[in-house]
């Protein structure tokens, strides 16, 4: 069954029953990465910059240096928005039904910019927290400079729209017979083990990622 798009623009209409539009589903896909593509036009040139965001709520966060043209850019225009994981290689008996088993999330508006040392501060700490949990209590405390220098941008899940395949290969009744192998290479993405810096303080406190 087919459900609901929040918006025009963000129903899915490639294989629509592959599209989700509910809160947990795109919070979950969001939650499960860290880096997203953000499409913008910069004077009338198309440009997509790979970015880390954050979600916290029903919005999502995106920061960079003061100076930097990106978030200026994208606070005065529409974006798009998109996170993808690759989930598996679908490896089909033909090569026209070979496919891709992803996740992904695609987020239309235009991003607002924070304003204030204490919606900077909390926004910057969220993000932390998801890099590396409870890792901001012991850093050296973030000074007005560093936040001056330090652009935050918000934009809302209002129009977001998430894609899932999974599953194997959808072949051809007629080639089910075919001696080829077919299946699902899996594939994911996971972190190393940590390598301390050479001068890290032989008391500071043990790393801990999620």
């Amino acid at each position: 069954m087919e459900m609901k798009a929040r918006s025009e623009r963000t129903r899915v209409r490639r294989l629509p029953k592959r599209g989700a539009y509910d809160d947990a589903t795109i919070a979950a896909i969001l939650d499960a990465g860290l880096v997203c593509h953000v499409g913008f036009v910069d004077k009338a040139t198309p440009l997509v910059i790979p970015m880390l965001y954050w979600r916290d709520g029903d919005r999502i966060y995106l920061h960079g240096s003061r100076d930097s043209r990106i978030l200026r850019v994208l606070c005065e225009a529409e974006a798009c928005v998109t996170v993808t994981h690759l989930d598996g290689i679908v490896l089909a008996r033909s090569a026209f039904h070979h496919s891709a088993n992803y996740r992904s999330v695609t987020i239309l508006g235009r991003p607002q910019p924070l304003a204030g040392a204490a919606e900077k501060t909390r926004a910057l700490r969220a993000f932390l927290d998801r890099l590396a949990p409870d890792r901001w209590p012991a850093l050296r405390p973030v000074t007005p400079k560093e936040l001056d220098l330090t652009n935050v941008a918000v934009m809302s899940l209002n129009e977001a729209a998430a894609k899932i395949r999974t599953g194997g290969p959808i072949d051809d009744p007629e080639d089910l017979t075919w001696p080829c192998w077919a299946g699902v290479v899996p594939v994911r993405l996971v972190a190393g083990e940590p390598i301390a810096e050479a001068n890290v303080s032989g008391d500071a406190p043990q790393l801990l990622l999620r």
